[in-house]
């Protein structure tokens, strides 16, 4: 994952919420291909800001969920459909995006979410799909 981490710069408030970043910043940013950025537009998991050509802009605090995102896919090995409950529940409980990271670590630690579990999920999460490879002998 990316160490940018925004939420103990001196980021202004109101610049925190300023559509700045095309879809190609942020997915440099988050090592994402531009694709998923748009699947998670589409299941309205990341919904960025449009301006007057319809393009797609990005804010810090929508990197700071975008990594967020990252985190619980590619370290806690989650899905779409988990990480898209798992976000809508820290938005209806008002947790502030800066937090969520440090609230599902804390959650995780505290229900024994251990390492080995983790990759368990992420080796399950890669084979998802996958056609069992053939022996030719």
């Amino acid at each position: 994952m990316n160490s940018i981490m925004f939420a103990n710069s001196n980021i202004a408030e109101k610049d925190y919420d300023k559509p700045l970043f095309p879809i190609s910043t942020l997915a440099d940013i988050l090592n994402v291909h531009q694709r998923t950025l748009r699947i998670y537009d589409e299941e309205e998991i990341l919904v960025p800001k449009r301006n007057s050509k319809n393009r797609r802009l990005y804010t810090y605090k929508d990197v700071e969920k975008g990594m967020f995102i990252q985190f619980l896919g590619r370290e806690l090995g989650i899905n779409i459909s988990g990480i898209k409950i798992i976000t809508q529940m820290l938005e209806n409980m008002k947790i502030d995006p800066k937090e969520y990271r440090n609230y599902v670590a804390e959650i995780s630690e505290n229900i024994g979410f251990t390492e080995e579990i983790k990759k368990e999920n992420i080796e399950k999460k890669l084979r998802r799909g996958r056609k069992p490879s053939k022996d030719i002998t």
